[in-house]
């Protein structure tokens, strides 16, 4: 049985995905997480966060743009967009502790970013999580 972390990872992905152009990936996120062995609450748990961030993506945009400090949102690599994206989404939309929360999106930069992607990561979400409260 997949994780929540696996789950996470798996939507950082989709994200990529549509983030680079691939807007199709939404009609077959199911299937995709399905291959990756995400199923039933896991899976859930996954398109829930997919699906909220597409839903959000203006205003999740917006918050994260509004805490760069010197730095140009397009600029930043796809996977970090992406992992910014969905630690937004759950640090304003979910009930998920904060700490876990960067938590777990600081390990999927050490993953997927580049070398300063988790020290940027971990910044960016602790900033954004002190207006959100």
């Amino acid at each position: 049985m997949a994780t929540r972390t696996q789950a996470r990872e798996a939507v950082v992905g989709l994200l990529y995905a549509y983030d680079s152009g691939n807007v199709k990936i939404k009609d077959f996120a199911g299937s995709m997480l399905e291959e990756k062995k995400i199923k039933n609450k896991q899976q859930e748990f996954a398109l829930g966060l997919f699906e909220g961030v597409l839903t959000n993506l203006e205003a999740l945009d917006g918050i994260i743009k509004s805490q760069l400090k010197d730095w140009d949102f397009e600029r930043l690599g796809g996977m970090e967009r992406s992992i910014l994206r969905l630690g937004a989404y759950e640090i304003k939309f979910t009930q998920t502790d904060i700490p876990v929360i960067i938590n777990e999106a600081v390990e999927l930069g050490k993953i997927y970013g580049g070398d300063n992607a988790p020290k940027f990561i971990n910044g960016v979400l602790d900033a954004l999580s002190k207006i959100s409260k």
